[in-house]
């Protein structure tokens, strides 16, 4: 069996949060979405984002949810085939309402540069130019 990821992410609002992605060109399966979540498709059967109300993802856990513009959670962190790809994708978030908490950073062998998302998760972005030394 193919290993899987499912990330799952509390949003204030379902409907902005899926047209935030949609617009970075991300899809969702509608199998798993519903009313009180969205199933976003990072990589075909291998990763998948679950973006939850916040109402619903409370029933997950005990512990509180974060406030994400404030305190971080997770650096989540996904590659990219080329730099431009990166850097578009940045723009299309900050295009899109989110914002770039840094910019980017060429270490030689790897780019990076990442945005953050409409309630505050961070996404890292990294094109790898060689294997590390």
């Amino acid at each position: 069996m193919n290993k899987q990821i499912f990330v799952n992410l509390p949003v204030k609002d379902l409907e902005k949060s899926k047209a935030f992605f949609s617009a970075l060109g991300y899809t969702f399966n509608p199998q798993f979405t519903n009313e009180h979540g969205a199933a976003m498709v990072i990589s075909e059967n291998s990763i998948l984002a679950m973006l939850l109300t916040e109402d619903f993802f409370k029933t997950l856990t005990r512990k509180a949810i974060i406030n994400a513009h404030e305190q971080t959670e997770a650096l989540l962190c996904l590659s990219c085939e080329s730099q431009q790809e990166v850097d578009e994708l940045v723009a299309r978030a900050i295009a899109n309402g989110g914002k770039a908490p840094h910019p980017p950073e060429d270490y030689g062998f790897m780019y990076s540069y990442g945005f953050e998302d409409l309630d505050g998760h961070n996404w890292g972005l990294v094109y790898m130019k060689d294997s590390p030394a």
